[in-house]
């Protein structure tokens, strides 16, 4: 059994990641008071943006490493972008933010399919390869934590995980993350007291953008290798994984972890003859069978940002 774990883990980690930084872009949004479903959207246009830019710079520049880094960084600006619309729609327009969201994700996957086949004649973006992971010198030889948390590790792992502990940092022990969480609890309150709702709200949804963003192309450049105009539903995995986590950064990464290691479990079942015994329907359904029953169990006790959802209006007391 342990045996198993250890082959599993490692793997657990990469899924765990992209799912990981897209939740705490929600958790931006939906701590400002913007509910964001539209995650998974965002996720397909960074992994388009970020498959794209490595793949025409992938052949022009010498240093892969900074290739990969800068396709990162492409998606997240794209992802920023295209949660400007959400944005404007939710908080200039006050409509509802569901509608909007789910427009989102409904021309995500239309939209980069069409532009993928006009540029490179197939609905698919490869890129010759993406990180590789590492063994941490020294760390990985540690017993049990050694070959669980230090084998075979990409730097991207460590660099959401660094985003985490700011991120935590930020919301909890900054002006501006008490700015931002009173936007989602109590706007009119926080209006009274001198906080442009409206800028936070912004700024809320511009960082869910930049992580989705970022979530989706973490995907191209770790475990995938190739854009194909879906990240199977990641997006609102990583919604579940808000709402199991009670809307805090800690709790999001325990929540993501479980969805990782359920994801996990069905991609990898194949190449692992404890698991290949199982039939691959079962095992491929898994997460989200999971997700379900994780939902329905937690759901009554899920204490969401009181104003998330609602438009702001300033008359409103």
């Amino acid at each position: 059994m342990w045996a198993l774990v250890e082959q599993i883990f490692p793997y657990a980690i990469v899924f765990t990641i992209p799912l990981l930084i897209t939740a705490l872009g929600g958790l931006f949004s939906e701590r400002s008071g913007v509910v964001n479903i539209g995650l998974d959207g965002l996720m397909i246009f960074g992994a388009f943006a970020g498959a794209l830019t490595i793949y025409y710079l992938q052949d022009t520049m010498s240093n892969h490493n900074l290739v990969l880094w800068i396709g990162l960084l492409v998606a997240a600006i794209v992802g920023i972008l295209f949660s400007l619309l959400h944005a404007f729609a939710s908080i200039n327009l006050n409509a509802n933010q569901i509608i909007s969201g789910t427009a989102i994700n409904m021309i995500a996957g239309a939209l980069t399919v069409f532009l993928a086949r006009n540029i490179t004649g197939s609905g698919n973006i490869r890129i010759t390869s993406g990180f590789t992971p590492t063994d941490i010198p020294g760390l990985s030889s540690i017993p049990v934590i050694g070959d669980l948390f230090f084998t075979k590790t990409y730097p991207t792992t460590w660099f959401i995980l660094l985003v985490l502990l700011i991120s935590s940092f930020v919301l909890y022990k900054t002006k501006t993350g008490l700015r931002l969480r009173s936007c989602g609890e109590f706007p009119q309150a926080a209006e009274a007291a001198g906080v442009n709702v409206r800028k936070i709200r912004y700024l809320g949804v511009i960082l869910s953008g930049a992580f989705s963003g970022l979530g989706g192309a973490l995907i191209i450049v770790t475990y995938a290798g190739e854009f194909t105009g879906t990240v199977s539903g990641l997006g609102f995995l990583a919604l579940a994984s808000l709402i199991f986590g009670q809307w805090k950064p800690l709790g999001i990464l325990g929540a993501t972890l479980f969805f990782g290691f359920a994801s996990t479990v069905a991609n990898v079942s194949q190449v692992i003859p404890e698991l290949a015994v199982v039939p691959p329907i079962i095992l491929k359904i898994f997460p989200y069978v999971v997700t379900l029953i994780a939902l329905v169990i937690f759901s009554k006790s899920s204490q969401a940002p009181k104003a998330a959802g609602e438009p702001f209006d300033s008359g409103k007391r």
